[in-house]
This record gives C-alpha cells, structure tokens and sequence, in this order.
C-alpha cells in the first residue's frame, strides 16, 4: 500500500522526506541522498512505461494513475511515495483510491513563504509567482522534455491542494506544518513515524537516536552543503541556462515579511486571509 508524502510544491516535502528515508531507509539514520529515491514522485513517466498513453496530451496519464498504482502495490509493501497532485480527479479518472493507498502525510507551509521559494525555483517575479499560486488550472511538468507531459501532475491552487487532502473523509491524513516541523522537529518527527507505524500495522517501537541521526544530517545547512560539494539530485535546469538553479536557497532566512514591500504584504494577507486563519497562521 502506499503512503503520500503529499504537498504544494517549495513547502518542506523534501526536507520530510530526507528525514523518512534517512530513518526508514537507512542502518544509522544517517542521511544520504540514494535514500531520497526510496521515496519516488508520483506521478512520473517512469511508472508509465508499460501502458498505453499520448504524452504529447497534458492529462492523459491520468487515464492509468490507479492502475500504476496497483502495478507498485503487487510487491505488497509498504510503499512512500512524494505528490504535489491534488487528492481529486481528472475527466473523470481519480488520482488514487483506498484500495491503493495506506494514507497520507500532508505538510503544508505558510503561503507568504511558498511564494518566496516557488520564485526562486521557477524563476518567476512576484506577481508571477502569486498568479501561480492561485490559477486552480495549474500543473506542472518537465519543462525540458519536448512535447512530452508524461510527468504531469496536476496540483491545482496552493488553497484547492492542500483542501483537496485535508477536507475529506476518505483516506487517513496527517497534517503538518511546516513551521511546526522546523520549531519542534524531534517531537514532530516522532508523531508522523508513529501515525506512519500504526497506519502500516508496524510493531517497531520508535527509535529514539535514530530519529536523533536523521535529524542531524538533514538540517538545511547540512543539505545546502552536501548541494553544494556534490550537487543535488532534484536540483533542476534554469529555463534561460544550463546551470541548475539552487534547491536550498533561503531555508531559514525565508521571511516574507523582509523580502516584499508593504503594498505586496498587503496583498498576500488579502488573496491568502481566509486561509491564514483556519491554518492559525494569524
């Protein structure tokens, strides 16, 4: 069965899953990139390679989302998958079901902060950035392979994503915050790996100073560095260069607050207030 780690994109499901990986996936909790890819993005073309679909048409994937899933479930394993897709459908095709999926770790991150990040990695300006955040036609895809949206995922508004996982009755959803996540990581950590080994029946009590390793070698000073001496594997190509553009840009120093002006602020408490207030953000 699978279990999501799910979230809009630039809102901490990287760093999440370096912290799962390292602690599941490793002897000492010890955190290495190759464990990143026992936790896979879905979807991705890789997954499709046996089906029948057009990948020069954006949604057409979709059309196998259940069925590649079913594929992956036949090793009857607990089964960590990262998504930016919304929990919802596609002309009529779902993105998962509850016979494929175990349940779901949703994180989600201060919108005022999402847009500082998604700036930088999609090397957009402000309002650039705030336009992509709200259009709830978006998806996104490798933009450097021609013609082919094999890696299509459809993540909707940062609002219609995150709601589309937490305001169902479906599937079992952890919510985390990740502001919460960097303030309290021990205990936070501790709380998604024993939702994760219940959901999974496990009988693994948890690891204490594994949990402790994992925490260590994956703080963001440590992962801009091993970015920075051996590259990192989901850095991706700028649009205009051939150089990649930095995974781990601000990390802690991400502060809305000091990088728009007052008129832009503004703005974003008024497009994201409801919002802002339900998640207990003010």
């Amino acid at each position: 069965m699978i279990l999501w780690i799910a979230s809009y994109p630039k809102s901490g499901n990287t760093w999440l899953r370096a912290l799962l990986s390292s602690y599941y996936f490793s002897q000492d909790g010890i955190f290495n990139q190759k464990y990143l890819k026992m936790i896979d993005q879905f979807p991705q073309k890789s997954y499709f390679k046996s089906f029948n679909y057009d990948p020069k048409i954006v949604t057409d994937t979709s059309k196998f989302w259940i069925k590649a899933q079913e594929k992956i479930n036949e090793n009857n394993k607990l089964n960590f998958f990262k998504t930016h897709n919304i929990l919802g459908a596609i002309n009529g095709n779902n993105f998962t079901n509850t016979q494929n999926t175990m349940g779901c770790i949703y994180i989600v991150r201060d919108p005022r902060n999402v847009i500082t990040s998604l700036k930088n990695h999609y090397e957009m300006n402000d309002d650039e950035a705030l336009s992509f955040m709200m259009k709830e036609n978006k998806f996104i895809y490798d933009h450097h392979s021609t013609n082919d949206y094999s890696d299509f995922q459809f993540i909707s508004s940062w609002e219609k994503n995150y709601k589309s996982w937490i305001d169902q009755n479906i599937l079992p959803v952890k919510l985390v915050k990740y502001e919460n996540l960097y303030d309290k990581t021990f205990e936070v950590l501790k709380g998604i790996i024993e939702f994760i080994n219940k959901l999974s029946n496990s009988k693994k009590t948890f690891d204490s100073k594994k949990a402790k390793n994992s925490i260590k070698s994956s703080t963001f000073t440590e992962l801009k560095r091993i970015e920075e001496t051996d590259g990192f594997l989901e850095s991706i190509l700028s649009k205009n260069e051939t150089k990649k553009i930095p995974f781990f840009h601000l990390g802690p120093k991400n502060d809305w607050k000091k990088i728009f002006n007052y008129n832009f602020q503004k703005k974003l408490n008024i497009k994201f207030n409801k919002n802002l207030k339900e998640l207990d953000y003010i």
